[in-house]
This record gives C-alpha cells, structure tokens and sequence, in this order.
C-alpha cells in the first residue's frame, strides 16, 4: 500500500506526463497553422473571372483553406489520435489516484454497495 507521500510524488510525476503530453498536442496545432498560414497567399482568389465581367466567388477561398486545412491535418491525424488516447488515459489515471487519495472518498466507497465508475 502506498504512503500518503509515495502518492504524491506519484500524482505529481503523472500530471507532469500529462502536461508534456499536452503540450505536444499544442505543438501539433501549431505547425498545422504555422503551414496554414504559410499556404494562405497562394489560396487568394484568382482575378481574371473578374475582369471579364463575373464577380468573384467569395466562398471559394473557403473552399480552398478548408481543403488545405483537412490535407494538412490529415498528414498529422494518426499522430494527434495516439496523443489524444494517451491523454485520455493519463487524465483517467489522475482522477483515480485523486479518488483514492482524498480522505471522504474512502468513506463513501464503503458506504455504498453500487461501488464508483472510478473504481478498478
């Protein structure tokens, strides 16, 4: 059985995982807008329709950025799923370790015979 210490050096340590993992998912959003707004100028709208007399589409340039943006993302998509499943199970982690450490927790599990969805 661990200590009241062991557990928080233990949470501490996994809440810094799940910092990093966190912040590698940010990192992620960011090289996707950084190439984002790297393609933007060349997603501008083409000018010679307009010169003939029809008026730009002012959708498609949306249509443009939108696809760019799903082909960027898409490149990174098994990336940020394995990340968001990581994060998913470091969060689950904490809450128990967090459930398990807090002194009123250990007297409602007792008390009920239905037991917590947090529960092992």
């Amino acid at each position: 059985m661990m200590t009241s210490g062991d557990r928080q050096i233990e949470l501490r340590r996994m809440e810094e995982a799940c910092r990093q993992t966190r912040h590698q998912l940010d990192m992620i959003d960011r090289q996707i807008i950084r190439k984002m707004t790297a393609v933007i100028p060349s997603l501008s709208q083409r000018r010679s329709g307009y010169r003939r007399g029809r008026p730009p589409n002012p959708n498609t340039f949306l249509c443009r950025y939108r696809s760019h943006l799903a082909a960027i993302t898409y490149e990174r998509q098994p990336e940020i799923d394995a990340l968001s499943r990581k994060l998913a199970r470091q969060e689950a982690a904490i809450a128990l370790l967090h459930a398990r450490s807090s002194p009123s927790s250990s007297a409602r599990q007792g008390g009920h015979a239905g037991g917590d969805d947090l529960s092992p």
